[in-house]
């Protein structure tokens, strides 16, 4: 039986045997156990197994381990059809990273360049960080909610999940939990995904408000750091543009996201293009409000900064008063799992403490599962992100010559060198 659903993206991640020297480096990444061979054989992937994630990819040192989901064709076509209004959404941790494509420093900040190259390019845009912003909100009041119900003991109009509550964003970890355990997946946040925000926004108030066109005439084009997004935006579920103007007499079908772009496909496509970030005007979008944002958005590229971000709306909304230590370093950094108990003074007077964590690498989640499954968690709320320090370190960012997304510098050759 298939663990994947009709018309669900699959076999994005494939290992080319004519290249791949059976070193075992990606058995080492995958965090479910995916790859098959012996050490000197040719290595293959169980697709039913894989997350997606791409961790395989960035870290193999052959370069044997390739991305086969390619939109670029598809996208430049919609480019060239005047009557479509291609909308690119923009995760954060794409802006971080595109300039090593183009021989600029690792870690730059090109936000204004980016937005430059994309408009350049044809596209309308849509800052993903204003979507991150309406899932913290989302993921934030949830767990109010659920605050509310189960430590509070007071009565909830919702019907709600069960604490501890984990992340939903990262769609590597969701799918984890599908497939490993099915039985917990009721608590996970039953708020989307950034790009699961993203795609419906742009499809119906972008349409209406912004760019003043008909829902089917937009093509929402994802730029994510991140592989396993491709999968995510072909999950059935993520229909509700669609289901929203099919009540208001539209007939059409289509995903919220209709296709996705790694940060390596996006510089492949500009470069396709003949455009050059390094030469590119900046511009702002100060006049789009789909690229207004707050700095909790901005964050959820790194481990611990979904968890940063619905602290500062949690506490605010059980306090009345905002979070003293607003860069929350207890939650930061690279430690596999890292914990923190953040105490909070409501607003009838009453004490209590939030106990969260968080984990980056999947697999460093199975001892706080086992918490769970024994009825022994200590934990009201469980960031989990599959890639290691979080979507700056995703299966779509640009790759180092040897092989790992750890290591600083990829130059990418250019035909204007």
């Amino acid at each position: 039986m298939s663990t994947y659903r009709a018309d669900e993206l699959q076999g994005i991640i494939k290992i080319n045997p004519e290249i791949c020297k059976g070193c075992d480096s990606c058995k080492s990444f995958c965090p479910t156990d995916a790859i098959n061979g012996a050490y000197g054989a040719t290595h293959e992937i169980d697709g039913e197994k894989c997350l997606q994630c791409g961790q395989c990819l960035v870290n193999c040192p052959f370069g044997a381990i390739e991305d086969m989901a390619d939109a670029v064709p598809a996208v430049k076509k919609k480019l060239a059809d005047k009557e479509t209004t291609v909308v690119a959404t923009v995760a954060p941790a794409v802006r971080v990273a595109l300039g090593e494509e183009f021989g600029i420093e690792p870690g730059k900040l090109l936000t204004e360049e980016m937005y430059g190259a994309l408009k350049q390019a044809g596209f309308k845009i849509m800052d993903v960080n204003f979507a991150a912003d309406n899932t913290i909100m989302e993921e934030g009041t949830e767990l109010v909610e659920k605050i509310k119900k189960y430590v509070l003991g007071e009565p909830s109009e919702h019907e709600l999940g069960p604490l501890p509550q984990f992340t939903s964003c990262c769609p590597a970890w969701v799918r984890y939990m599908e497939l490993y355990h099915p039985k917990l997946t009721k608590h996970l946040s039953s708020a989307k995904s950034p790009q699961g925000m993203a795609g419906p926004v742009a499809k119906i108030y972008g349409a209406t408000e912004v760019w003043h066109t008909e829902p089917e005439n937009i093509y929402c084009v994802g730029v994510y750091p991140c592989t396993a997004k491709k999968y995510e935006a072909s999950r059935p579920e993520f229909t509700s543009a669609a289901d929203y103007w099919k009540k208001r007499g539209h007939t059409a079908t289509y995903q919220d996201t209709d296709v996705v772009l790694t940060t390596r496909d996006l510089a492949r496509l500009l470069k396709d293009l003949n455009i050059d970030l390094k030469k590119v005007e900046p511009i702002t979008e100060s006049d789009n409000p789909l690229a207004e944002y707050s700095g909790a958005g901005t964050i959820f590229g790194n481990t611990g900064g979904v968890m940063e971000a619905a602290l500062r709306t949690a506490y605010f909304v059980l306090t009345g008063e905002e979070l003293q230590e607003l860069n929350f370093m207890p939650v930061r950094g690279l430690e596999a799992v890292k914990s923190a108990a953040v105490p909070l003074k409501l607003k009838d007077g009453r004490e209590i403490e939030l106990k969260v964590a968080v984990v980056h690498g999947t697999k460093n989640v199975e001892p706080l599962i086992q918490e769970i499954e024994a009825g022994k968690s200590p934990y009201h709320f469980i960031e989990v992100m599959n890639c290691p320090g979080g979507c700056v370190n995703g299966g779509g960012q640009p790759i180092n010559p040897m092989g790992t997304s750890w290591t600083s510098g990829f130059k990418a050759i250019m035909p204007w060198n």
